[in-house]
């Protein structure tokens, strides 16, 4: 990025501490002042370098806001700052793709100095998008932004478009920022109700809850063979015991079922079903009949499905469950915090 763009700061219009800070200062003491306040800030976080480190969040949870389809990759990071990557701030903006080779801080400075929007961009506003976030994450650096400078560049767009200063071919950006800001209304409202409520801490387990009630049966299903043939005839090849007609399969073979199957499901059906039993029924109970004909049964019948499947690709165990680990991972049993109900899938069976 080039952090000497004397765009910013040059327009007649722009506010009075902005115009008088650029005739005071040099590009090139612009530019050194913008580095001291990064480097100020990398120091302040106090750990890898003085570079902030991703402490929280994951490429697999971005930031969903209603109304917009792109994904937008957040963290927070070991001094606490939310931020957003820039990557995903482009797309939540519906900006063009500037010019090849260009990176995402580039296109963002060059559409805030643009003569429409320039006098309505607050100076802090473009400070931080001239100085954006690094920071490390999964062993990668990043470039990001704290995350309510999203909503702050919606306020600008919004502006120049009320007072007629927008242009057309910019226009696409003012109806997503009108998208934009009324997602952050419904999210913002929804959170300030669970946090003054305590539900926020309760949100996790409560979904987790009806959640798993889909896969519950309410009483003792009737008597249905749900596990083939071919799954214990795979298991028993893959762990080396002689399979025959009359034989009673090991005890041990009830544990990696549980691995295998009711684990790899949903978050804590396993100890769910046990529970259902243990209230409603008796031990001996095969786990699948406290499960549900619409969801329970099917879900179990997608895993086995998934299981078998790899079990006659392999000629070892330990193969076998690395590639499972990778194609349907095990559930924690209490989901965290910031877990959400819609990424515990249940399979559609057709």
């Amino acid at each position: 990025m080039d952090m000497n763009n004397p765009a910013f700061g040059s327009s007649e219009a722009a506010s009075q501490g902005g115009h008088a800070r650029a005739k005071a200062l040099t590009a090139e003491e612009r530019s050194d002042a913008g580095r001291r306040a990064v480097e100020a800030r990398w120091k302040r976080a106090g750990k890898s370098g003085g570079m902030p480190i991703a402490e929280w969040g994951s490429p697999d949870h971005p930031l969903r806001i209603p109304g917009i389809a792109e994904d937008i990759a957040c963290y927070v990071l070991n001094d606490k700052r939310r931020v957003l990557v820039q990557g995903g701030m482009i797309d939540a903006l519906n900006m063009a793709q500037g010019t090849a080779g260009r990176g995402s801080g580039d296109r963002l400075v060059r559409f805030l100095a643009t003569k429409s929007i320039n006098p309505f961009v607050p100076e802090p506003l473009r400070d931080m998008i001239m100085n954006p976030i690094k920071f490390r994450v999964t062993g990668s650096i990043a470039y990001g932004y704290e995350a309510t400078i999203l909503a702050d560049m919606c306020d600008a767009v919004l502006d120049a478009r009320q007072k007629g200063k927008l242009n057309y071919q910019q226009e696409h950006i003012a109806k997503r920022c009108e998208i934009l800001v009324r997602g952050f209304a419904r999210v913002g409202i929804i959170a300030l109700v669970d946090e003054a409520t305590g539900f926020q801490y309760e949100r996790p387990r409560h979904d987790l809850e009806e959640q798993l009630n889909k896969f519950l049966a309410e009483s003792l299903s009737r008597q249905v063979r749900m596990f083939p043939p071919e799954y214990f005839k795979h298991l028993c090849r893959l762990k080396n015991v002689e399979l025959r007609p009359d034989m009673k399969l090991p005890p041990y073979f009830g544990k990696l079922t549980n691995d295998i199957i009711y684990r790899r499901i949903a978050p804590g059906l396993l100890v769910a079903i046990k529970n259902r039993r243990l209230e409603r029924g008796k031990k001996s109970d095969k786990l699948h009949r406290w499960t549900s004909d619409d969801i329970g049964h099917p879900a179990i019948s997608f895993q086995l499905g998934q299981a078998t499947g790899l079990m006659k690709a392999n000629t070892s165990f330990d193969d076998f469950h690395d590639q499972l680990d990778i194609v349907s991972p095990i559930f924690p049993e209490v989901p965290g915090l910031f877990d959400k109900s819609e990424d515990w899938e249940i399979p559609k069976i057709s």
